[in-house]
């Protein structure tokens, strides 16, 4: 064996075996564990409840004219938000009238009732359905984006920057979002609520042999400005949610990349999950009020 082989044998053999990871990991007592998740749950919470206070007080310096904002954001927010979002929500919302009217037909067919299809896909998608889809197409595509775009700003320390310089992120950057969106999304319900009942009346016309006439006739029969302006609500208080949510996950990301992928991912799930919450306290409300 050469000289030099035999110390370098022994220096590998003084190094310790390397532990992996799992074996480094000991099972923690059930104790241990629900408390560190308590733990989390406070830190988040106290995060959440300190970014809607400073939103609050932003929005309130917006009324009073003193927050520092730039209407071109507000108008680029309200073009992506609102024209942007036209073609995916005419598409989806066109779908699900389609099937709504098509799944619906298979029943009323078996007692000659397939007119009262059109009856069904109009109280059925103006009153939450259109709303319920248009808001998850807007977490998806705007709440995601406003969650990447704040994150990457965060790994870049540019909200860093506006701090230093004097200006607040939350009217520079969250309320133009928060604003657009929130004025949008009732618009964009009444539009997936439309593009709903076209898909519905391609069913009810093309595959039922309704004539037009009698379908659109029975769809304004069945149309009532109440259920139309629930589905408004609830467009309004889902853009509230989204843009919030997606706006929260940003301004809190950490400073990595994979904290903008896990912020993004959060900003969706959030949003899907409160506006769960949002529907069913709304629903109980107006069934409460009689509505």
């Amino acid at each position: 064996m050469p000289d030099g082989v035999e110390p370098l044998i022994k220096l590998a053999l003084a190094v310790p075996p390397r532990v992996t990871r799992k074996e480094e990991k000991k099972s923690e007592p059930f104790l241990d564990l629900l408390g560190e998740a308590g733990i989390r749950a406070w830190k988040a919470s106290a995060s959440a409840f300190d970014f809607m206070k400073k939103a609050y007080r932003s929005f309130v310096r917006f009324i009073r004219g003193k927050a520092v904002l730039r209407k071109s954001d507000v108008l680029w927010e309200i073009q992506e938000a609102g024209v942007n979002a036209l073609p995916i929500v005419s598409l989806i919302c066109f779908m699900v009238g389609l099937i709504v009217a098509f799944v619906g037909s298979i029943q009323l067919k078996m007692f000659g009732a397939q007119i009262y299809v059109a009856s069904l896909v109009a109280i059925a998608v103006t009153r939450v359905m259109g709303a319920i889809m248009a808001g998850v197409i807007m977490a998806g595509r705007t709440g995601a984006s406003y969650a990447a775009t704040l994150g990457s700003m965060q790994v870049n320390e540019e909200i860093d920057a506006l701090k230093t310089m004097g200006v607040s992120p939350f009217d520079f950057l969250v309320l133009p979002r928060v604003l657009a969106l929130s004025l949008m999304m009732p618009l964009l319900i009444v539009y997936a609520d439309l593009m709903g009942i076209l898909g519905g009346a391609f069913v009810g016309i093309l595959m039922l042999g309704l004539s037009p006439d009698d379908y659109f006739r029975m769809t304004l029969n069945s149309l009532t400005m109440r259920n139309v302006l629930i589905g408004i609500v609830h467009g309004a208080v889902y853009g509230v949610i989204i843009s919030l949510c997606g706006c929260y996950r940003g301004v809190t990301c950490g400073r990595n990349a994979s904290a903008v992928g896990f912020a993004t991912t959060s900003a969706v799930v959030d949003s899907i999950v409160f506006m769960t919450v949002a529907t069913a306290v709304l629903t109980v409300i107006f069934s409460v009020c009689g509505v």
